[in-house]
């Protein structure tokens, strides 16, 4: 990973190497909306749904383009669970460019929604549907600029690979993880760009641009207390309940300690620049060395911070007992977890005995952590983001960012495919909807977000030489 100075530095390089006349237009919209339409109305949940339907009909769309069979595999080690993926061929000077995004959802219920979450809906200038913003619209956004690039006739110097794939919200059938273990070379590229980077605006206005470096390692522990019980006519202090209530208890009071990394240092040192009054100032101070105790309890006040600063666990389920007349021996918890990439999963698991211990509770692991090493920054990746931000957007600047939650990123960044998450795709950062109630895109941000990644794609895929002296 490079300097702060050198980041700057090549941003400051790659802004000048060329200049955007202002404005842009799109040459078909409606058959990007349409798309959009179908993708969302095919239901992809893991309890009905199916991402086979939705890779297949992608693919006709691609093939009515003059994408032909050898361009298009649909594949899967479940019938309900296909990935699509499809390539733009270029001329093979370059190494290909991956194009991620996930066809499945989380489930939501009519009775939870003020509309019905699989149809389509336009209203008050949003598009509202399950997957609207989660991740549909990077998918069908793709699919709708794959297929303009081809009536373009548009020769990359590159192949642009685009894979829509299963699992990524749960489930037994992940399809970056099967593509990787089964058609590695379908989607084997210099590096990728997936969801988990977005436009943040507040009250309308655009703060900046996000891109996804890195993101937190998920990994849940589940928390056990035995007891021998007996009858409830008896009751005794050591209730298997009450123990492990005082050990979530501890928990809530417990914080981990700030550890930044250059992706997170650069994020509050930017952001500082677009904040005023003690927030900014607090932001200032937690980039330093040793940062002051007050600064970081004002900042862990917000969620977002608070993740971004630190390692998190917190208590998600909880069950206990199995009788009403009858004292518990057995009472169970999950802790779901949230670590900073670089940090040790064994050893957060060790600082929650350590928190548990005086109440007698056994803490095990529930499934092996999904490593994510951060993807280093790059002036070829940063730089067409930064032009085409500051083309379509004067004054806002990109920022990287480290995902609190998970994305498919994590398998490719493993296998040594650095992913870029972006999508020029601004929302309200006081509305977060995704897994929600409601879930909505902006229809004018949805439109500006295909325009933005059609021509970083572009640009990445048309060799430009940056001269810099390092």
């Amino acid at each position: 990973m490079k300097s702060l100075n050198k980041y700057h530095y090549l941003f400051a390089v790659a802004a000048s190497i060329i200049f955007f006349e202002p404005g842009f237009s799109q040459p078909d919209q409606k058959l990007t909306h349409d798309i959009f339409k179908e993708l969302i109305e095919i239901n992809t949940t893991h309890s009905v749904g199916s991402t086979t339907i939705a890779a297949e009909a992608m693919a006709a769309r691609l093939r009515a383009a003059g994408f032909t069979d050898k361009d298009i595999f649909i594949g899967g080690p479940d019938p309900k669970r296909g990935n699509l993926v499809a390539t733009l061929r270029g001329s093979g000077k370059r190494k290909p460019l991956l194009l991620l995004a996930h066809l499945d959802v989380v489930e939501a219920l009519r009775s939870d929604w003020d509309s019905d979450p699989f149809k389509f809906e336009e209203k008050d200038g949003f598009y509202y549907a399950r997957g609207a913003s989660d991740d549909k619209a990077m998918a069908s956004i793709f699919v709708a600029n794959m297929i303009r690039m081809k009536q373009e006739k548009f020769v990359p110097d590159r192949d642009i690979i685009m894979a829509l794939t299963a699992d990524e919200e749960g489930g037994d059938f992940n399809g970056v993880d099967w593509l990787l273990k089964n058609h590695k070379d379908l989607i084997n590229a210099e590096f990728a760009l997936n969801e988990g980077g977005r436009g943040q605006e507040k009250d309308g206005k655009k703060l900046l641009n996000g891109v996804q470096l890195s993101e937190k390692v998920f990994q849940s522990f589940k928390l056990e207390v035995k007891n021998r019980g007996g009858h409830s006519s008896q009751p005794r202090k050591d209730n298997a309940i009450y123990r492990l209530a005082k050990a979530l208890d501890n928990l809530s009071k417990f914080d981990f300690p700030v550890n930044l990394n250059e992706g997170t240092r650069i994020y509050f040192e930017k952001s500082s620049k677009l904040e005023t009054g003690q927030l900014a100032d607090d932001m200032k101070e937690i980039i330093r060395p040793s940062p002051s105790p007050d600064a970081v309890a004002r900042l862990s006040v917000f969620p977002n911070y608070n993740a971004m600063m630190k390692t998190t666990c917190v208590a998600t389920m909880i069950s206990g007992g199995h009788a009403e007349n009858a004292l518990p021996q057995t009472a169970t918890a999950t802790v779901n977890c949230r670590i900073l990439p670089g940090e040790d999963p064994e050893k957060i698991r060790q600082t929650l005995v350590g928190v548990f211990a005086d109440e007698g509770v056994t803490v095990t692991a529930l499934r092996e952590a999904r490593k994510s090493p951060p993807s280093p920054v790059s002036a070829d990746v940063f730089g067409p983001i930064e032009r085409i931000t500051q083309k379509m957007w004067p004054g806002v600047p990109v920022v990287p960012l480290m995902s609190t939650g998970a994305t498919d990123g994590s398998y490719l960044r493993n296998d040594g495919m650095p992913v870029y998450g972006v999508s020029g795709l601004f929302a309200d950062v006081t509305d977060v909807r995704s897994h929600g109630k409601d879930e909505r895109i902006g229809v004018k941000s949805y439109y500006e977000g295909q325009e933005f990644l059609y021509q970083v794609v572009k640009e990445m895929s048309q060799k430009t030489t940056i001269k810099r002296n390092d």
